[in-house]
């Protein structure tokens, strides 16, 4: 038997679950203890005045089942934005049904239908099921980029100085 769900536009009475979803993702990447947003912010991200982000929600009968959350970026090589993917999550229990490729496939239309260039996202390198599932559909992971990351107090720090010149 086939898992009936439809994929639309999250909405803002969307938030909880959504906020629901990406606790579960952090849960299941060992990283819970990082979640530190709220449902209010999240809420003002996605839907605020400025939103900073997208989301697509998969529901079967009524009940989230799964999310993408994505946001524009820009290339310049190709000088074109594109659609960075920063969360695709799907429930364990509904896992190999279609619900992921079937986010990946609107996360792809939408990237066609808004002329972007490219979709791109990150994966953990130990998770290999979402790496063999990525290649599988065609994506290609690079072996050679890693992901450069300035938060918390660096951050701060590299915001507060003075200096033109970053030390070595």
């Amino acid at each position: 038997m086939s898992l009936a769900f439809q994929i639309r536009a999250a909405a803002p009475a969307d938030v909880p679950t959504l906020f629901r979803l990406i606790q579960d993702l952090a849960a299941y990447e060992h990283l819970s203890h990082s979640v530190s947003g709220t449902v209010a912010q999240l809420r003002e991200h996605l839907f605020g005045d400025r939103p900073y982000a997208e989301a697509l929600l998969a529901e079967s009968h009524g009940q989230g089942i799964a999310y993408a959350l994505f946001f524009t970026t820009y290339s310049t090589f190709l000088t074109r934005p594109g659609l960075y993917l920063e969360d695709l999550f799907v429930l364990p229990t509904y896992r190999r049904q279609g619900v992921g490729i079937a986010l990946i496939r609107a996360l792809a239309r939408i990237a066609r239908d808004r002329h972007y260039g490219r979709l791109e996202w990150s994966v953990l390198e130990w998770n290999h099921p979402a790496i063999a599932f990525y290649e599988g559909i065609g994506a290609e992971v690079l072996p050679d980029w890693r992901i450069c990351r300035l938060s918390g107090a660096p951050l701060w720090q590299l915001a507060q100085s003075q200096s033109s010149q970053a030390s070595s």
